[in-house]
């Protein structure tokens, strides 16, 4: 069978593609590198002994995606391709609203036209704002978002409920938490382009020396030791639950389908527990210093998982550290290119 996979040269999209080869899916990938580097995939081939194809362009040009539609039999699609910094997005909302959504409804327009399902969305812990209860479960109320990147998310979910509702297709949601790691190889992992936007990147690049210290945005949330907390999930494992949602997807005699997945650990780290286990994971120090907060962030979320474990059989598997020693790996390999 054959996946397209949009943004499947990026961070959680490179992991996925290396899992669908493995479990002998065909990839077709298109990614406009805006936020990756042409090197992930060779480093794809030299892991799975496999080279996806690969289409260098913006999902916004339409005519080039048709095109691609048009040279293969697509099986399904994995979407992931989206600008996701929630800071950034702040300061840029009318980019994110066009690129995340416009770029969703050209794939869902070739979905329809050539009458195919099997759609898996890269959507964000984000849609449920700052919620009232932890961990959050699949029927905790969404709230309207901070960031105009989670506001792309939960539009992006009302346009695939309305997608499969309409035109009987199948869809599987996911909502992440905090991916972070890299691939036991250490030959792929986040690769920000300029400064990072995610905390763990911008630890490695301070241990590395890359940035002078680490901002630490906030210590006054209401949280044991005043930083913000997220559930940080090894990225493997976070790829690995989408192949499983596909599987389950193609396996479904349901014309019409629904699915919502919340992808996470279960379990709660705060900013300074982060830097803390990566310090002694990597025996490293990573200097930083408290700044005020960020706009568009929230005090605490972690996910309840266990409908994923009951109806995917997948859950996280990997320990923070860990994931961080593999993260620190990856920049070492980085470091090794420059």
């Amino acid at each position: 069978m054959t996946i397209l996979v949009t943004g499947g040269l990026g961070y959680i999209g490179s992991h996925t593609v290396v899992e669908l080869l493995n479990n002998n899916f065909e990839v077709v990938i298109v990614d406009d590198l805006s936020n990756t580097e042409k090197f992930i995939l060779k480093n794809i081939e030299e892991i799975t002994g496999k080279r996806p194809t690969f289409y260098p362009f913006d999902l916004r040009r339409k005519e080039l995606l048709t095109q691609v539609f048009d040279a293969h039999e697509i099986d399904g699609c994995i979407h992931f391709a989206a600008y996701k910094a929630v800071g950034e997005s702040q300061v840029k909302p009318l980019e994110y609203y066009e690129n995340n959504l416009v770029t969703l409804m050209n794939v869902l327009q070739e979905f329809k036209i050539r009458d195919l399902t099997n759609f898996i969305f890269s959507s964000s812990c984000t849609v449920y704002g700052q919620a009232d209860v932890q961990p959050i479960d699949e029927n905790t109320p969404l709230k309207t978002p901070e960031s105009s990147y989670g506001k792309t998310k939960q539009m992006g979910e009302e346009i695939l409920a309305d997608f499969a509702k309409a035109y009987k297709k199948k869809v599987s949601i996911l909502r992440y938490f905090n991916p972070i790691g890299a691939h036991p190889s250490a030959k792929l992992g986040e690769l920000p382009l300029g400064i990072p936007n995610n905390l763990v990147p911008y630890v490695t690049q301070t241990a590395a020396g890359i940035r002078t210290e680490l901002s630490i945005w906030g210590n006054d949330y209401e949280t044991e030791d005043g930083t913000a907390v997220r559930d940080y999930i090894y990225v493997v494992d976070l790829a690995k639950a989408h192949v499983k949602a596909l599987q389950k997807l193609i396996e479904e005699q349901n014309d019409e389908l629904v699915d919502i997945y919340n992808l996470g650990t279960g379990k709660g780290s705060s900013v300074l527990e982060v830097v803390q286990a990566f310090e002694k994971g990597n025996n490293v120090k990573v200097p930083y210093k408290i700044c005020d907060r960020r706009a568009g962030d929230i005090t605490i979320a972690f996910a309840n998982a266990d409908k994923a474990e009951k109806e995917l059989n997948w859950k996280s598997e990997t320990s923070l550290e860990e994931s961080l020693k593999t993260t620190w790996e990856w920049q070492k390999y980085l470091d090794s290119r420059a």
